[in-house]
């Protein structure tokens, strides 16, 4: 007797990233030592995110063609921009309207300009490239070395208008790249190798996502209330938004720009960190933290869908020719367009 698995998860939208990501963190909220209890290569599954995508970085990179370099810097330069932008548009009105500490009373009491910084300038690079890696291109899997420069509290200081407390970590953002690019070098060196390689890409994404999702404790929505998951919600729409057209603006369908309207998971540290660098906002890092990473379950669960939702209305990238990076082909005859 057979039993259709795989076409049960691939009827919800985005199935192969949310169905696992979502049971990853059912089993992290409701039995979050089940990785020390199990141990070995069953606690390795659910703690092993970075390990997966350091293996899908380099099977991915693989994939690439060196031809697509400016494509990847294009996209990805564009989407950092428009997202860093949203941070420090967000930065500069709350900051006039609410100032360094957090509202106080009423039903948006907790809520601060840091939490709503340090939600809007990382992107979930880890959804971003599991999505696209579904429903892009390899070389929009590529971009987020760009998009990479968002990690950590550096540009949430700068947005802040604290810059210069903390140094730039290069050693961190080299190690981002690396796996990909190694990845590109061998691919490129090798077409058997790329073929071999890129053939476990589709295959890690429902590991990755699990092991994703088991580091997401569903109770951090409950705690933070109707206010972490407006924030949130917000997250996806008033970035997202942007980034779509951004992303048509650079050649593609919209779709890589709605895969990068999420929160990552470390801009959960950022409120703390920030206040250990700049003691005024200590009594707003308290609650941004919760309200960041109520963000990081909030937008892992809706841009799996958004995204999903938008490939099937705009059509995936992974569906246009790719023909962008090529030299320009003779006109196709009259009957032949839109083929």
């Amino acid at each position: 007797m057979q039993v259709p698995i795989k076409r049960s998860i691939e009827r919800v939208p985005g199935g192969m990233m949310i169905v696992p990501l979502l049971l990853g963190a059912v089993i992290a909220t409701l039995a979050p030592n089940t990785p020390k209890f199990f141990g070995s290569f069953t606690g390795a599954l659910f703690t092993g995110a970075l390990t997966i995508l350091a293996v899908f970085y380099v099977c991915m990179g693989a994939s690439i063609d060196f031809k697509a370099t400016p494509y990847i810097l294009k996209k990805g330069g564009t989407l950092f921009a428009v997202k860093i932008g949203m941070g420090i548009v967000a930065g500069v009105v709350f900051g006039r309207l609410i100032g360094e500490a957090p509202i106080e009373a009423g039903m948006f009491a907790g809520l601060s300009t840091l939490a709503i910084v340090a939600a809007f300038n990382d992107t979930n690079g880890g959804l971003y490239m599991a999505l696209m890696g579904q429903y892009g291109k390899p070389r929009d899997v590529g971009a987020y070395t760009i998009m990479s420069l968002e990690s950590g509290p550096f540009l949430t200081m700068v947005t802040l208008g604290v810059a210069g407390l903390a140094a730039f970590p290069w050693q961190t953002l080299v190690g981002g790249i690396l796996p990909l690019v190694v990845g590109m070098i061998i691919g490129n060196l090798d077409r058997e190798m790329r073929d071999f390689l890129a053939k476990a890409v589709p295959v890690m994404i429902p590991f990755f996502a699990f092991a994703l999702g088991a580091g997401l404790d569903l109770t951090k929505v409950w705690q933070a209330g109707l206010l972490g998951l407006g924030l949130g919600v917000a997250v996806v729409i008033v970035t997202g938004i942007p980034l779509f057209f951004a992303d048509r603006l650079t050649g593609g369908t919209g779709v890589a720009g709605v895969a990068a309207a999420s929160t990552a998971g470390n801009a959960a540290a950022v409120p703390a960190i920030i206040a250990a660098s700049n003691p005024i906002y200590a009594d707003a890092a308290k609650s941004a933290t919760i309200l960041v990473a109520a963000c990081v379950v909030v937008t892992a669960i809706l841009v799996p869908f958004a995204t999903a939702w938008t490939a099937r209305v705009v059509g995936a990238p992974a569906d246009l020719p790719d023909d962008d990076t090529a030299e320009p082909a003779t006109p196709a005859p009259p009957a032949a367009k839109g083929a």
